[in-house]
């Protein structure tokens, strides 16, 4: 199933939603589909990183920040990815995927995606990202206070400190890279 088609229901579907809390997961409830298969007839490992997308999507259209970023010409950019594979997610199947903000510091925003089948974690992701505006990254304080949250991050786990990629060649404590 295109992923076109995937984002206009889920804008569709935040039509009806209330505002979401910011620290709160987002959860979706999605379906494997046969364009999201591999040789191997699993969902691709590609697919989880594209459905991901959507579900970050998600969060921010139930947050505002969608439509902040849109008045403002913001643009939210994923910097790094660690995620770990656990279980196959195969044709036809539904699962869940749930992302949450954990946290952030001066520079980045970090967030966690969960792929879960009846209750069983499939995958999981840890994230970082940035906004930026005409071509200069935004503090995360300048971006919490222009969403009108007050508020400080909550304490970061220590996962999240370690093992990221600050630019293409340079890698900053890669050796501890588990999820």
């Amino acid at each position: 199933m295109s992923l076109y088609f995937r984002l206009i229901l889920v804008l569709l579907a935040n039509l009806l939603r209330r505002r979401h809390e910011l620290l709160a997961p987002a959860s979706m409830e999605l379906r494997v589909w046969p364009s999201d298969l591999d040789l191997n007839l699993h969902m691709n490992n590609g697919r989880y990183l594209v459905l991901m997308d959507l579900g970050r999507f998600d969060l921010m259209q139930r947050t505002g920040l969608v439509n902040k970023s849109l008045r403002e010409r913001w643009m939210p950019v994923v910097s790094d990815v660690k995620i770990r594979y656990r279980h196959s997610l195969e044709p036809f199947q539904r699962f869940e995927l749930q992302t949450r903000l954990v946290g952030w510091d001066r520079k980045w925003f970090y967030l966690e995606q969960r792929f879960e089948r009846q209750g069983r974690l499939m995958a999981r992701a840890l994230v970082r990202g940035v906004i930026v505006k005409q071509g200069r990254t935004l503090n995360c304080d300048e971006v919490m206070s222009a969403l009108g949250v007050v508020m400080t991050s909550p304490e970061l786990p220590e996962e999240f400190e370690e093992g990221w990629v600050s630019r293409p060649g340079v890698a900053n404590g890669t050796a501890n890279l588990t999820v």
